[in-house]
Formats: C-alpha cells, sequence, structure tokens
C-alpha cells in the first residue's frame, strides 16, 4: 500500500492544489493532506477554516484525508506511516527550493521519497497569495477556486463602498 503526504498551508485552497491532489489520489492508494500550522505566518483563514475547505473540496476523493500538522514535514510523513511526500511545481523557479527540501527530507529518512507534480498549465500562474489578493479587491475568485471556497473569501473581504460612486 502506497501513502503519501501533500503537505501545504493551503490558505486557502485552489484549483492548483485540487489538480495536483486529483492526480496524486490516482497514483496512491491513501493521500494524507497535511495543513501546516507555520507559527512565522498570519494565516486568513484559522486553522479549523481551512481543514473544513480542504474536506469539502475533496470529499469526491475516498482515498483523501486532510490533517493538520506542526513542525517537519518529513516527521508528519513518519507519523502516518508515509513513504512519499508529494510536491507541486508551477514553475523552474520553483524547482530549486523543492530539490533542496527533497533531499533535506530524504536525508532525515532514507525511507521517505519526494514525488513531484508539474501543474498543469491552466493553474500555472496561481498562488494562494493572489487568490486573496483577487478576493480583497472584490474581483469573482471561482475560476480559481472552488465555491465553497469563493464563498468563505467574500464572507473574509466583504464588498467595500467604493467612494468614487458617491
Amino acid at each position: 500500500m502506497i501513502k503519501a503526504v501533500y503537505p501545504g498551508s493551503f490558505d486557502p485552497v485552489t484549483f492548483g492544489h485540487l489538480d495536483i491532489i486529483t492526480r496524486a489520489s490516482k497514483v496512491v492508494d491513501e493521500l494524507i493532506i497535511g495543513v501546516l500550522i507555520n507559527q512565522k505566518k498570519t494565516p486568513l483563514f484559522t486553522m479549523d477554516e481551512r481543514l473544513h475547505l480542504l474536506q469539502e473540496a475533496t470529499k469526491e476523493f475516498p482515498n483523501v484525508t486532510v490533517k493538520a500538522f506542526e513542525g517537519l514535514t518529513v516527521e508528519f510523513a513518519k507519523e502516518n506511516n508515509a513513504r512519499l511526500i508529494i510536491r507541486g511545481l508551477r514553475a523552474v523557479t520553483d524547482f530549486e527550493y523543492e530539490m533542496q527540501l527533497a533531499q533535506i527530507n530524504h536525508s532525515v529518512d532514507q525511507e521517505i521519497d519526494t514525488m513531484f507534480f508539474t501543474t498543469s498549465l491552466e493553474y500555472a500562474f496561481l498562488s494562494s497569495t493572489l487568490v486573496k489578493e483577487f478576493a480583497y479587491y472584490g474581483s469573482d475568485t471561482t475560476r480559481y477556486v472552488p465555491e465553497v471556497v469563493a464563498k468563505a473569501l467574500k464572507e473574509k473581504f466583504p464588498e467595500k463602498e467604493n467612494p468614487l460612486q458617491k
């Protein structure tokens, strides 16, 4: 049985993330999405919100579960008896950093490997940061995130009154 973890902050989950989840879930028997508690960042969504949004977005995948974790991804993988870490690559600029992570994780535990998925071209530009910025300025995000996430973003960023329309 092949078990893998797909770590990230998922603040919020995008169609780019779901592209990787969809494809990885077809390759492994069990995929655990690890939602990182990162003390260095202040996320828009709380951990409970991120877990809920991911659970809703992935409910069609019977072999996918969602868990919160803190600390090193390689330790999270070990705790969950996973032998693969799934990572997505959007562009060449991601490769060097991701390669370093894969190598250091492998140096910690040689039984754990990293599998890279290149993001589908239609999502190569997409990031949670850009989605949040679009939502902040009132743009429609339904092209970039599942409906449940778009709704949650609207709740976080209610429409602002335009002072030019007074």
